[in-house]
This record gives C-alpha cells, sequence and structure tokens, in this order.
C-alpha cells in the first residue's frame, strides 16, 4: 500500500528566491496578461489548480474571490491558471461569480504549467501556489498534496504580511 505524497516547498523548476519564469497567456476575455508587467507594481500569487468545476477547485478559487480585498491589502493579484479550455473556464468563472484573471494553459497544453514544475497527467496540473514579489523573485512555493484538497488560505495570507 503506497502513502499519499505530501505537499512540498519546491518544485523540479521552482525553489523560493529565484526569478519567476515570465510568460504571457490570454485571460478570459482575451486580454493578454504577462507576469514581469506586474513587477514593481504589485506582488502576484500563481494559483495552478486541476481541473474547473471540481468540488476542491470549486471551493478554493471562490475563497479568493471572497478574499480579494485582503489580496489587496497585501499589494496583490490572485492568477488562477489551469490548463482547462477557455471555453470551459468561462463557464466556470460565471458559475462562481470569479472576476480575478483565471488564465488557460490549454495550447500548447501546459506550456506554463511546465515552466513552474506543477507535474500534470490527463491535462490536470498540480494543485500548487506560487508567490511571486514585487521584484519578480519565487519567495513561496507550496504544492499541495492530496490533489483533491483545497489548502488553507491562511498559510497564503501569512507570507504575504511578510512582504508588506
Amino acid at each position: 500500500m503506497s502513502t499519499p505524497e505530501s505537499s512540498a516547498t519546491e518544485t523540479a523548476t521552482i525553489k523560493a528566491g529565484i526569478q519567476a519564469p515570465d510568460f504571457t497567456l490570454a485571460d478570459l476575455q482575451g486580454n493578454q496578461i504577462t507576469l514581469s508587467s506586474f513587477q514593481g507594481k504589485k506582488n502576484v500569487v500563481l494559483a495552478f489548480f486541476p481541473f474547473a468545476f471540481s468540488s476542491a477547485c470549486s471551493a478554493q478559487m471562490p475563497s479568493y474571490e471572497a478574499e480579494l480585498e485582503r489580496f489587496r491589502s497585501y499589494d496583490t493579484e490572485i492568477i488562477g491558471i489551469s490548463m482547462d479550455a477557455k471555453h470551459s473556464l468561462t463557464a466556470w468563472a460565471k458559475q462562481l461569480g470569479l472576476t480575478f484573471p483565471l488564465l488557460s494553459d490549454f495550447y500548447p497544453q501546459g506550456k506554463v504549467t511546465d515552466l513552474y514544475g506543477a507535474r500534470h497527467a490527463a491535462g490536470m496540473p498540480e494543485r500548487a501556489l506560487f508567490v511571486i514579489d514585487k521584484s519578480g523573485k519565487v519567495v513561496w512555493a507550496h504544492v499541495h498534496r492530496p490533489i483533491g484538497e483545497a489548502p488553507d488560505n491562511e498559510e497564503l495570507f501569512a507570507k504575504l504580511r511578510s512582504l508588506v
């Protein structure tokens, strides 16, 4: 009998202290979002999630929506990334009332997911959070395992508090 993997504080490509890999993906309205455009302006939380419409993701992403003012108080932009197709993410975001940027890493499949080392299978990345400070450096990484559970936001907010 195998034991479940435990959560990790780094991936094969990302650990605290490195410059965050830059990328550009379109949001649900077709606007190009480039990570480096936030440098010098805002901290960024990249929230990779496995699958729109799943129960854990449908709990995790609305928990960020409910805390948008708190993220803003830490001068932070939250960005969700999945390998779902844009039309699926659009329907899901509408159903849940999500207003923060969601990005589809669908084509070419997993390009940004691979940059961040969030392992994926069957089109679903691991549930992983990366906090990137205003200088563009990764200051915290958390790969949440087991994948079927949403992470606790308080650990994330503790890290954001330390950046203020």
